[in-house]
């Protein structure tokens, strides 16, 4: 079949290319993320492989219909991005990649929380100007914390996994009990709000966990308590984090997604001014670590992202079930 891929990054079209030798399919990279403006660019193929940043609303979807799509391959779990009432409606399945590397974000996730926690960005950029002062970088011992972990799907699992071999206490949340992680501590939201010296988010973004984090929960939680999101940007009320950060309240921020990041994550802004006021705000606090939603970004992630969006496609061509085919029903575990 013939893919447009939209939001074509350099650092996966190899892993595309490589899984594309097994599958045989005609692959179309374009650049240019997917809106109103660029939706055009599908003519003539017959499958669309949409990226995260990709605007897949009803208008762009009945344009994609127009044009002879048949199917919405997802190059990511999530599909927060997808109006899925609307691709039903039009008759256009929609697919994702289910799981790719829980241990990928996992391990950012705990990347972060080393490198706000042991001050590596201060230590580095200081290093770089021959400053060799220790002054301010003190840290504290993970060993005997009490973690907090909102979300035990495979991602939030794999991360308590890891922080309880720092010899963490870890308190979890979630509207279902994983039976297969064992030495965690199911509780209330607001048990791990008050009690958590470190709070990470690994739930799915729903109308029922969009701003999760917010004033309330955020004067819940204990002083200097390291707050990491590796989830979705739109988890945190990025104002009230803010205001959170300016009362000293926070002790730290690790963040791989921001709520109002699309376009401007996965783009190179380096020749202009920051227009997103809220952004630039976060990114003058010291305690602040910013990455641009790379929790992901690992060999064995990007390889498995590729195979499967490509299995998913010559599935739907052989007419095969589409076991990774997504409803408005669907429930993400992250």
């Amino acid at each position: 079949m013939k893919i447009a891929i939209f939001s074509t990054h350099k650092f996966e079209k190899n892993f595309l290319n490589d899984a594309n030798k097994i599958s045989g399919h005609e692959l179309v990279y374009i650049d240019a993320v997917l809106n109103e403006q660029t939706v055009s660019l599908a003519s003539g193929c017959d499958v669309v492989a949409a990226f995260v940043s990709d605007k897949l609303d009803r208008k762009n979807l009945e344009k994609l219909k127009s044009l002879g799509i048949k199917l919405i391959a997802l190059r990511s779990a999530g599909f927060n991005h997808v109006d899925l009432k609307a691709a039903s409606e039009l008759g256009l399945p929609v697919v994702r990649v289910p799981e790719y590397s829980p241990y990928a974000v996992a391990e950012h996730a705990v990347c972060l929380i080393l490198a706000l926690n042991r001050k590596i960005h201060k230590a580095y950029n200081r290093i770089k100007e021959f400053n060799f002062t220790l002054d301010g970088l003190v840290g504290f011992d993970l060993h005997g914390k009490t973690v907090g972990v909102i979300g035990t799907g495979k991602i939030g699992s794999a991360f308590a996994r890891i922080m309880m071999g720092f010899g963490c206490r870890v308190l979890t949340y979630d509207l279902k009990v994983n039976q297969s992680l064992q030495g965690v501590q199911y509780t209330t939201l607001e048990d791990i709000y008050k009690n958590s010296d470190i709070i990470s988010l690994h739930v799915p973004l729903t109308p029922k966990t969009h701003h999760i984090i917010n004033k309330n929960s955020l004067d819940l939680m204990k002083e200097n308590v390291l707050l990491i999101n590796t989830g979705r940007g739109a988890l945190i009320d990025t104002q009230a984090l803010i205001q959170s950060l300016k009362k000293e309240k926070i002790g730290a921020a690790g963040l791989d997604v921001y709520e109002e990041e699309e376009g401007i994550f996965f783009n190179d802004l380096s020749d202009k001014v920051l227009q997103d006021d809220v952004l630039a705000r976060l990114l003058t606090f010291p305690n602040v670590l910013i990455t641009a939603h790379q929790a992901f970004l690992t060999v064995e992630a990007l390889s498995n992202i590729a195979a499967t969006t490509l299995q998913n496609i010559s599935d739907y061509e052989a007419k095969k079930p589409l076991l990774n085919e997504v409803h408005q029903d669907t429930h993400v575990a992250k």
